[in-house]
């Protein structure tokens, strides 16, 4: 049996205990000796860390061959297009070669927390939310994709990475489970 931490990481939060530059860390919010970011989320991102004391499972859980889905409530500059949610869709092309197809799909604001500071406002600009799922793990993959369809990112806040959630965890809190891991079993051949 694994232990997990979830925690809903403010923005301007790093995804570690220390930094040498004094910004603020995972350890303003609590301590949790022996335990490991499975995945981390940039600083100017919000949302859903999971913290693990099992190795196997943080190698599970942050490998992009594991093909576990991460989801984002990410709010846009512009109006989204269905032209734009079908490039997401299909694959963008980055500087470091194309996205793995995403889902995404326009949806109403979320219920969510104010951030501090709050997102910039231009009258003259709409802005829009969109949720995007991938499987893969880039550097800052997210607001690349939207920008490479010419929806700058404003607000990026994971909500699920596979079948953990937010699921009603407040902003700078945190929450401790136990998981249970099974085995996986072999194969058996079709043609037996």
């Amino acid at each position: 049996m694994a232990d997990i931490i979830l925690f809903n990481k403010p923005f301007r939060v790093l995804s570690q205990f220390t930094d040498a530059d004094s910004r603020s860390t995972l350890a303003d919010y609590f301590t949790a000796p022996g335990f490991r970011v499975a995945g981390r989320l940039d600083f100017d991102s919000e949302g859903l860390l999971i913290l693990t004391n099992d190795g196997k499972l943080q190698h599970q859980i942050a490998n992009p061959r594991h093909k576990l889905w991460k989801s984002y409530w990410v709010q846009v500059e512009g109006l989204a297009s269905e032209d734009a949610l079908q490039q997401l869709r299909s694959g963008v092309e980055l500087r470091d070669g194309t996205t793995l197809p995403a889902k995404a799909r326009y949806i109403r604001a979320p219920a969510v927390w104010q951030r501090d500071p709050p997102i910039r406002q231009r009258k003259a600009i709409a802005d829009s939310w969109l949720e995007i799922s991938i499987r893969e793990g880039r550097n800052r993959q997210v607001r690349r994709m939207t920008a490479a369809v010419g929806l700058p990112t404003l607000r990026l806040i994971r909500h699920r990475i596979g079948n953990w959630t937010l699921d009603q965890l407040a902003c700078g809190e945190h929450r401790r489970s136990a998981v249970h891991l099974t085995k996986a079993q072999p194969r058996r051949s079709s043609s037996a």
